[in-house]
């Protein structure tokens, strides 16, 4: 039972990401360049719309005891991933059918506030860490889970004796790791495109000055890595050390794939405290991946939004975020928890990518289409 609940929230919270998204002009004031404060785009009826994908703390319960607090009823308005969320804003920013937007992660967070997709919220950020509010620390958007996105391995195949733990990602382009990596795809995973940010800076920072990340995403597709469009088929087809391996279709040809530093932690909760799965923390190999909640710039039960978001850092429910969503909780002085290993088996990276969300936003489109180049 444990196993069919942990594929379900996981596959919630890796879901792939929409593709190109169409060129829109920002809407933006004509004598300060600043955004427009946009009108409602409907008509109020006490209901407040919340735009976001299949996020599994989101269960009925959570949302019903919300209700009852305020009196707010909700409608969900879901979308495939964080990516879709982006792409419905930009296709309706002339008239927002929803008032909250939650899961946009920091790999789209900028691109939202430069099309003016959100205005200013009124929640109390002070009990918020500052790590989660490192990646973004203003009035347009608030973190609400968080988690590091990086490699994971099978212990039992990476012993030692036939192939050992890389020091280097160079090590991945070796003949004994021939076709034993799989990768989500950093166009249609979120998971990928956060890992292949962190590859920009990893390169951009190791010893070898002639090379650059996608020499080395080159060297992998040449080396026989495993190239998939989302996370759950990288994870759960592909790689030998998770929960795939009770999954119909599971072939386990992957020693090594993308996830998080505390999946091993989540597959050990759900497997009665052990796990073959730990991660590969290696300096600038991982990204801080930080998901949003902020009132949608046109919405209209903005009063309404406002308290979801405060509802949603509230001790009760953000405390909670590691067993209901399997993110780590924004608060400050979260941890993860004891129970089953959790805490145990899941690692915090020493030094994690440091990539601005200004930088991502300006160039992710040409790291995709020379990601493509190298992998195709």
């Amino acid at each position: 039972m444990k196993n069919a609940i942990l594929l379900t929230i996981l596959l919630m919270l890796t879901a792939p990401i929409t593709g190109c998204l169409e060129r829109i002009e920002p809407i933006v004031a004509d004598d300060t360049g600043d955004c427009m404060l946009l009108e409602p785009g409907r008509a109020p009826d006490g209901k407040l719309r919340i735009l976001t994908y299949d996020i599994a703390a989101f269960s009925d319960e959570m949302l019903a005891e919300f209700t009852n607090q305020t009196g707010y009823e909700i409608e969900m308005i879901r979308t495939d991933d964080s990516g879709g969320i982006l792409e419905q804003l930009l296709q309706t920013q002339q008239a927002q059918q929803a008032d909250l937007a939650i899961g946009l992660d920091n790999t789209y967070l900028q691109t939202a506030l430069n099309f003016c997709l959100l205005q200013a919220h009124e929640a109390n950020v002070s009990g918020i860490s500052e790590t989660a509010l490192e990646p973004y620390n203003g009035p347009l958007a608030l973190p609400f889970d968080r988690g590091d996105v990086c490699l994971n391995y099978d212990e039992t195949r990476v012993d030692g004796t036939n192939r050992t733990v890389p020091t280097s990602l160079w090590n991945l382009t070796e003949p004994e790791w021939n076709g034993l990596t799989a990768f989500p795809s950093p166009v249609t995973s979120s998971p990928g495109r956060a890992f292949m940010s962190a590859t920009i800076d990893y390169f951009e920072n190791d010893e070898d000055n002639t090379t650059d990340a996608f020499d080395w995403w080159k060297a992998m597709a040449d080396n026989g890595a495993i190239f998939t469009s989302g996370w759950t088929e990288a994870y759960e087809i592909h790689y030998s050390g998770g929960y795939g391996e009770w999954v119909e279709g599971h072939l386990g040809d992957a020693a090594m794939t993308v996830s998080y530093c505390h999946s091993p932690g989540v597959e050990a909760f759900y497997g009665g405290n052990w796990t073959k799965s730990t991660s590969l923390t290696l300096p600038r190999s991982s990204f801080h991946q930080v998901e949003y909640a902020g009132v949608i710039n046109g919405g209209t039960e903005i009063d309404a939004a406002n308290a979801f978001i405060a509802y949603l850092l509230s001790e009760d429910v953000n405390r909670n975020m590691p067993e209901n969503n399997l993110m780590q909780s924004v608060l400050v002085n979260a941890t993860w928890p004891a129970t089953d290993g959790y805490a145990y088996h899941t690692d915090t990276p020493t030094l994690n990518a440091e990539i601005s969300n200004e930088r991502i936003a300006d160039e992710m489109e040409a790291w995709l289409s020379d990601w493509k180049e190298a992998t195709q």
